[in-house]
C-alpha cells in the first residue's frame, strides 16, 4: 500500500447511437470532480496539511500536477537530474509569485537560519576575522571556554581536529560548522602564536555561549543611556530590561534606544520592549490576515520601567519588521522622537511551518499595522527583483541625503495620539531627518575595508604594545590615545604590498574615518565591545543627533512637532 496519492484516471469520450441525448456540461464535470475529490482525499490523509476551504480542487489539481511533471523529470530526461534540489527550486520560485518574504528554507540550512533568533548556542566563544585566508582570534569571549583555554587576539587558527583551515579558502560559515557543536564536546585547534617558532596546541571544551541581541548598553553622561538592539531574538527583551535596570543605576534619565541595521525577529520580543516605554493599556501593533484567524491586536498591559523621561529612537534603512513596528508604536503615541532615516518597511507577518524533511515554510499571513493604522510595508507590486533593488532607488532619488526627495500621497495621512502628521505607505519616516554622511568615504576606504586591512592593522598594534595599552584605564586611552601620521603611513605601506596603489586624496578624505575605526578596533582588543562602541561615537554623525535630540528637550514632544531637517 503506498501512501501516494492516485491519479485521476483519464476521460475520454465513448462512441454513442446517434439518436441518443449528448451529455450535459455538469454530467461530463462530475467523474472528474469526484476523481478530484478522490485524490484529494488521499493527498489529506498521507499529509498533514489541508487544502483551504476556498479552493480545495485547484490545490488537489496543482499538485497531481506537479508530482506527474517531476515523476516524469526524473524518470524520462536525458541526463540525470536531483529532483529534490529540482523540487526545492521550483517551491522557491512559486513563493516568489506570492510577496518578498514568504520563502523556504532548505533542511540543511534551517539550523543556520534559525540560529539567528537564538540566545545562545553551543561552541567556543571566539570572534575571529579571516585575513589573507587565515582565520585569526579577534577576541575570545571573556570568561568563555576559548578564554579559559588561553586563546589571545592575534592567535591564527591553523587547523580544527586536524584539519587544516587556513590558506584554504575557508569561509565564515564553514568556520562556525567547525568550531560550534555540542555542549560538553572538545575541539582542538592548531594555533600559531605572534612571535613563537612553533605552533601550540590548545583543546577547548565547547560550551553554551550566550548569543546577545544587545550589542552594547552605556551611558553618554551623566544622565543619558544608549542601547543598541541588533536584533528581536529570544532573549532580547530579558537583556534589555537588565540593560536598562543597569543603565538606571548609573543615573539614567533619559534614553537613546539604537535600532538601526535592526531586521526584526520575534514580534512578541519587540513588542514587550515597547511595552517598557508606554504608560497604560494602549494599542501597540495589529495584523490582519485571511479571514479572522489571523487577525490580532496587541496593547501594552505591563507597569514599564521607563514609562516616563526623554527618549529617542534611532532608525535607518536598514531597520525592518519587528524594530518598525517599535518605532511606529512610539511614534504614534508621541513617546519617543523618531530621529535618522526612513526604515526599511517590512510590514509582513511570516509564519514558521516546520516540514517532514527538515525543512521549512516561512509563509506570509498578515500584514503589520501601527495603533493609527498605517501599514507598515512598501509596495511589492513589480515584483521581487524591482523590491530588492528599491534601498538603491532611494539612494538614486537622493531619498537618504534630503528629506524633501521622499514624497507620501495625502491619501496616507495619520495622526498620532497628538495630532502630529505622520504617513503610510512603507516603513516609519523619523521625526528629525539625518542625512547619511558620506562625505568621509572614498574608493580608497572601501579598498581597505575590503581587504580587511583596518583590523588587521590594529589587532598588530595591539599584539606589539599590549602591556602599555593594558596597563592604562580606557579613559585615559580615550582621552590621549591618537593613530599618528607614521601609523597611517606604516598601513599605507601595507596596503600598497596588498595590491592597493596610494592614492594621497582618497586617503585624505577618509583620513579622520581611518583614524577612528583603527582606534575603535583597537580599543575593542583591548578593553572590550562598549570600548569600542564608545570610540566609534566620535565619527557617528546619527548618534550626535540623536544624544542632541534628547538632552535639548525635542524628545518629550511636549511642543507636538513636526518633521525637522537636520
Amino acid at each position: 500500500m503506498t501512501d501516494e496519492p492516485t491519479p485521476a484516471p483519464t476521460l475520454r469520450p465513448a462512441a454513442e447511437p446517434a439518436a441518443a441525448p449528448r451529455n450535459t456540461r455538469a454530467q461530463i464535470r462530475q467523474p472528474l470532480l469526484l476523481a478530484l475529490v478522490l485524490a484529494a482525499g488521499i493527498l489529506l490523509g498521507a499529509n498533514p496539511f489541508r487544502p483551504s476551504e476556498q479552493n480545495p480542487d485547484g490545490t488537489a489539481r496543482g499538485y497531481l500536477k506537479f508530482k506527474e511533471i517531476l515523476s516524469y523529470v526524473d524518470r524520462d530526461y536525458v541526463d540525470s537530474v536531483d529532483a529534490e534540489a529540482l523540487s526545492d527550486y521550483a517551491i522557491t520560485r512559486m513563493l516568489e509569485r506570492l510577496d518578498p518574504h514568504s520563502v523556504f528554507i532548505p533542511a540543511k540550512q534551517q539550523q543556520q537560519a534559525s540560529a539567528f533568533l537564538q540566545s545562545d548556542f553551543d561552541g567556543v566563544g571566539v570572534e575571529f576575522n579571516l585575513f589573507h585566508d587565515t582565520v585569526t582570534v579577534v577576541s575570545p569571549l571573556s570568561g568563555g571556554p576559548a578564554e579559559q583555554a588561553g586563546l589571545q587576539p592575534g592567535d591564527r587558527i591553523l587547523a580544527v581536529n586536524g584539519e587544516r583551515v587556513s590558506g584554504v579558502r575557508i569561509t565564515t560559515e564553514q568556520m562556525f560548522g567547525k568550531l560550534r557543536g555540542p555542549r560538553g564536546s572538545s575541539v582542538q585547534l592548531l594555533v600559531q602564536r605572534r612571535h613563537q617558532s612553533k605552533p601550540i596546541s590548545v583543546v577547548v571544551n565547547r560550551n553554551r555561549i550566550p548569543n546577545s541581541s544587545v550589542d552594547v548598553a552605556y551611558m553618554l553622561d551623566n544622565e543619558t543611556g544608549y542601547i543598541k538592539v541588533s536584533r528581536f531574538a529570544s532573549g532580547t527583551y530579558d537583556e534589555f530590561k537588565q540593560a536598562l535596570a543597569d543603565l538606571k543605576r548609573q543615573g539614567l534619565t533619559r534614553l537613546v534606544l539604537d535600532l538601526r541595521g535592526n531586521p526584526g525577529g520575534y514580534l512578541d520580543r519587540a513588542t514587550k520592549l515597547a511595552d517598557e516605554f508606554i504608560s497604560g493599556t494602549k494599542k501597540l501593533v495589529y495584523t490582519e490576515g485571511k479571514g479572522d484567524q489571523y487577525d490580532t491586536q496587541t496593547y501594552s498591559r505591563t507597569l514599564g520601567e521607563f514609562e516616563d523621561g526623554p527618549l529617542v529612537v534611532l532608525v535607518d534603512e536598514g531597520s525592518a519588521s519587528a524594530s518598525e513596528v517599535v518605532a511606529g508604536a512610539l511614534q504614534d503615541h508621541d513617546r519617543a522622537l523618531v530621529v535618522g532615516r526612513r526604515t526599511f518597511g517590512k510590514g509582513l507577518v511570516q509564519q514558521p511551518i516546520a516540514l517532514n524533511d527538515g525543512s521549512e515554510l516561512r509563509l506570509t499571513i498578515a500584514r503589520y499595522y501601527t495603533p493609527s493604522g498605517r501599514s507598515i510595508q512598501k509596495s511589492y507590486r513589480s515584483g521581487v527583483e524591482a523590491y530588492e533593488k528599491e534601498l538603491s532607488q532611494r539612494l538614486q532619488h537622493g531619498e537618504f541625503f534630503h528629506a524633501d526627495s521622499i514624497h507620501f500621497a495625502d491619501s496616507l495621512r495619520y495622526r498620532t495620539d497628538r495630532g502630529r502628521t505622520v504617513y503610510g505607505g512603507g516603513g516609519i519616516m523619523p521625526d528629525l531627518f539625518v542625512p547619511r554622511d558620506t562625505s568621509a568615504y572614498s574608493a580608497y576606504y572601501t579598498r581597505l575595508q575590503s581587504h580587511n586591512l583596518i583590523r588587521e592593522f590594529a589587532l598588530n598594534f595591539f599584539q606589539d604594545h599590549r602591556e602599555e595599552l593594558e596597563a592604562m584605564r580606557f579613559e585615559q586611552f580615550n582621552t590621549t590615545f591618537r593613530i599618528s601620521d607614521a601609523q597611517l603611513q606604516a598601513l599605507t605601506v601595507k596596503a600598497r604590498q596588498d595590491g592597493i596603489p596610494n592614492d594621497v586624496a582618497g586617503l585624505r578624505r577618509c583620513i579622520g574615518l581611518v583614524r577612528n575605526q583603527l582606534k575603535a578596533h583597537i580599543a575593542r582588543s583591548a578593553y572590550g565591545k562598549t570600548a569600542y562602541y564608545q570610540v566609534l561615537r566620535e565619527q557617528d554623525h546619527e548618534l550626535q543627533q540623536a544624544f542632541h535630540a534628547v538632552t535639548d528637550g525635542n524628545a518629550s514632544l511636549m511642543q507636538g512637532i513636526t518633521l525637522k531637517h537636520e
